[in-house]
């Protein structure tokens, strides 16, 4: 049963010669005439599809692309130890990447239309699931070259590596200026070749392809000691950037815990968040509720139960700073909040603001004033009172004014029931039916 099993699950099963999968791998990694051509056009059409913010165009562009097979090539070398693989495999993967930033930049730079859309922004920073797609959609290629009854998974792997769109975004950046789109993307670009190229360095070797013999064993252990130099050179910076990656993945997984928790719960309308594990900060922007200077002291303290220590907290709440910010971000298409929704948001919370429970205050006030006959509450805004957009005005009727004294308690009282942080009083003298205010007159005749 056991081994049964374990043929079951070996990858020696169903295996192509060594021959013929090395004479396929070295026929995918020529690059020049229709190649070159293929790969212009698929750039071409990808870079339509990102400004199109089309996905299926994008997909359609990854199927055609040929940048596969230098990428594997360089895996194949380096675990072979065949210099001329890994020579051949590098340059033309090199001008490969060289031609298709080049007419991505071209394209973008005569398209009338630059508007950065949501699949070109998707491209500009590498996470760690990009890592492990990567890695795992390389498993699947070189195992598939590998085998007798090959089927057709490279399609699958070019798609879901995505090795064309941030070339197309880099050239992007290129064209408007943007360096960090074009860094951004052109890290994202690199992560993929890495990954593909480690993970067929892994099952080369599982597989315990030969190495290359050299006539001259000097020869020979020069091209070892340069192929195992190249070989650590890919696989330490690939364990330490997917760390990072994961760490920054940890990161912004523990800002949004912290944000949904303590943020969002206590009614404050979030207009804007921006976290950067990198600086370990997370700014964030709210409309009209204000939160104290204890409060935020507060928050800063519970930093610490969301594994966010040495965070900066940065809340902007002013609403004129509010703003600048919001214009700032639609500037770099950034933000997540157009001005439209911004609007809605503003609306939204001038109603919620806006609207008291006027029957239950009165039936709680009327313990303490039985002569209130009837109240109104209200925000109002005085231009010549610093005390924030929207101060509530209470408008209560009775027969007769209260006096300072009465007033001022009330005042203190309603203050801490509505928990804002002053409460304009005013008093209004009952309107007069006409049969009353006759009756009135002829009382005072």
């Amino acid at each position: 049963m056991f081994n049964s099993f374990i043929k079951f699950i070996n990858l020696h099963t169903g295996e192509e010669t060594r021959k013929n999968v090395l004479d396929n791998i070295k026929a995918n990694i020529s690059f020049g005439g229709s190649h070159l051509w293929v790969l212009a056009c698929a750039i071409v059409i990808a870079s339509i599809g990102l400004n199109m913010n089309s996905t299926a165009v994008v997909i359609g562009a990854m199927l055609i692309s040929p940048l596969m097979g230098p990428i594997i090539g360089t895996g194949v070398g380096l675990a072979t130890f065949d210099f001329k693989i890994l020579r051949k495999s590098l340059r033309n993967l090199l001008l490969a990447t060289f031609v298709g930033l080049a007419v991505a930049t071209l394209f973008f730079l005569l398209s009338p239309f630059k508007e950065t859309q949501s699949e070109l922004l998707s491209r500009t920073s590498p996470t760690i699931y990009d890592v492990l797609i990567a890695f795992f959609g390389g498993l699947v290629g070189i195992i598939a070259l590998t085998r007798v009854e090959k089927g057709n998974p490279i399609p699958g792997v070019a798609i879901a590596t995505a090795l064309m769109p941030p070339l197309c975004t880099a050239g992007y950046g290129l064209a408007i200026g943007n360096w960090s789109y074009f860094f951004g993307a052109l890290y994202l670009y690199a992560i993929n070749c890495v990954f593909i190229c480690l993970s067929t360095f892994l099952i080369i070797k599982y597989l315990k392809y030969p190495q290359k013999k050299q006539v001259d064993k000097k020869y020979q252990m020069k091209i070892k000691y340069l192929m195992s130099a190249l070989t650590l050179a890919i696989m330490v910076p690939s364990i330490f950037l997917a760390h990072n990656l994961l760490q920054e993945k940890q990161y912004n997984e523990n800002a949004q815990a912290f944000i949904q928790n303590e943020i969002v719960p206590k009614g404050h309308t979030l207009v804007y968040q921006k976290i950067s594990p990198t600086s370990r900060k997370i700014e964030l922007a709210l409309l009209y509720t204000k939160i104290t200077t204890d409060q935020e002291m507060d928050l800063e303290l519970r930093l610490v139960d969301y594994e966010l220590e040495g965070t900066d907290l940065i809340i902007r709440q002013d609403t004129v700073d509010v703003r600048k910010l919001i214009s700032k971000e639609l500037d770099k298409n950034e933000t997540i909040f157009n001005e439209k929704d911004l609007a809605i948001k503003e609306l939204q919370q001038q109603i919620s603001l806006n609207t008291y429970n006027n029957e239950s205050i009165l039936e709680e006030v009327q313990i303490l004033y039985p002569s209130i006959i009837t109240l109104s509450i209200a925000n109002h805004i005085f231009p010549d009172i610093n005390l924030g957009d929207n101060i509530p005005v209470f408008i209560y009727e009775s027969e007769l004014a209260l006096d300072d004294i009465s007033a001022n308690i009330l005042r203190n009282w309603l203050e801490k029931r509505l928990d804002r942080e002053y409460i304009e009083v005013l008093y209004r003298k009952p309107i007069l039916t006409l049969e009353e205010s006759l009756l009135e007159l002829e009382n005072q005749i």
